[in-house]
């Protein structure tokens, strides 16, 4: 059961699937060895045209639609899920804000970097006191002759260890928040002021990285705001529907893989002198996998024809996010028990698997966000 794409994204979809095979999987098992990416992976994501691809080619990207780009996300997370946050760093929400609601001169400043990879940006949200109820920061922005002054703190930020530019959410009129008193900044890495203060490994792969943030008396000029001032909330909002069909396809390449290698290991793993996969129990947990896996997979085809069709897909995304998520848990909680003692040990691709997709019920909305916004649709 399975959406007809069109025979161009076929096409691409086996170049994809070649490349990650061929190219990316021996990355992947590097990373997991060391614990960092090698420059070689931004190399060869540069140089086959994958970095920067939705954004606009005048700035150096690729210009392809949401469609292609949610292909590559779902055929690159057959590998490592690293390369999927790779991808977002260049054709996620920082390029795309800059690009959309930047200045001239901001667009000049960063966007060829970022399409690139040259340059590394990260999204600073979320707050000890603020997480998925994002209107409730409590950062500072207050105007200054000459700017701005941060003062707060952020946490659970994404590689902000390794960002040169910072998107800062802060209030700036604590009476309006999300109705024009959120603003959002462009702070630079080494701006005085802006301190790491905490950089934490998370239960999925080491190289992944969340941080916590620091603003005292940091002082940022005017040419630091993006879009125009108390238009923070609606650009961090902007980006919901295509992160969130992201993170779908995401998972649903993940599914794909481990339901492959849990097939192939019930065919060659023997017991009591007969495969697994002549075992009513294994094969039970194969068909739920496969058909969970289908559902979510069609789920979220359609709805990405629709947004490309142009309809208002309302809660559609949503559904797709939380359908995808929960089912690639599901998922890779039935692999590593296919796999039993094997899928417990570092190395085998399964274990890790198991450790990275975990993220995804949490990260650009919970689930339990996604039901409520859902519900809210639901109820009228």
């Amino acid at each position: 059961m399975q959406l007809e794409i069109t025979p161009e994204l076929s096409e691409l979809r086996a170049a994809l699937r070649r490349f990650t095979t061929e190219v990316l999987e021996p990355l992947a098992l590097e990373i997991d060895q060391t614990g960092e990416v090698p420059t070689s992976a931004w190399d060869v994501l540069r140089a086959q045209g994958y970095l920067g691809m939705r954004m606009p080619a005048q700035f150096g990207g690729g210009d392809v639609d949401l469609s292609t780009y949610c292909l590559a996300l779902e055929e690159f997370s057959r590998s490592h899920r690293i390369f999927t946050l790779m991808l977002d760093a260049t054709s996620g929400l920082n390029p795309i804000a800059i690009a959309k609601f930047g200045t001239p001169a901001q667009q000049e400043q960063y966007l060829n970097g970022l399409c690139t990879g040259r340059l590394l940006a990260s999204f600073a949200l979320t707050e000890p006191g603020a997480g998925s109820d994002a209107q409730a920061i409590s950062t500072k922005a207050e105007k200054t002759l000459t700017g701005w002054r941060l003062n707060g703190r952020k946490h659970y930020i994404s590689g902000a260890h390794q960002a040169d530019v910072l998107l800062v959410m802060a209030v700036n009129d604590p009476e309006k928040r999300s109705r024009g008193g959120i603003s959002a900044f462009l702070v630079d890495k080494g701006t005085p002021g802006l301190t790491i203060t905490r950089v934490d490994t998370t239960i999925g792969s080491d190289p992944i990285k969340i941080c916590e943030l620091t603003f005292e008396d940091c002082e940022i000029p005017n040419t630091a705001v993006l879009g125009e001032v108390g238009q923070g909330f609606k650009i961090a909002m902007s980006s919901l529907v295509s992160g969130r069909m992201g993170i779908a396809c995401s998972c649903i390449g993940a599914a794909d893989r481990l339901l492959e290698m849990s097939a192939s290991y019930a065919r060659e793993r023997h017991t009591f002198g007969k495969p697994l996969a002549e075992r009513q129990a294994i094969q039970w947990m194969l068909a739920d996998s496969a058909t969970e896996l289908a559902q979510a997979r069609a789920l979220t085809y359609e709805t990405l024809r629709r947004i490309e069709a142009g309809e208002n897909v309302g809660a559609a995304a949503s559904m797709c996010k939380l359908a995808a998520s929960e089912m690639v848990g599901r998922v890779a909680d039935r692999a590593v028990q296919i796999h039993g003692g094997a899928g417990l040990v570092r190395g085998v691709p399964v274990e890790r698997f198991y450790r990275d997709i975990r993220h995804y019920r949490v990260g650009e909305g919970s689930s339990e966000i996604q039901r409520m916004l859902i519900a809210r649709e639901v109820l009228g």
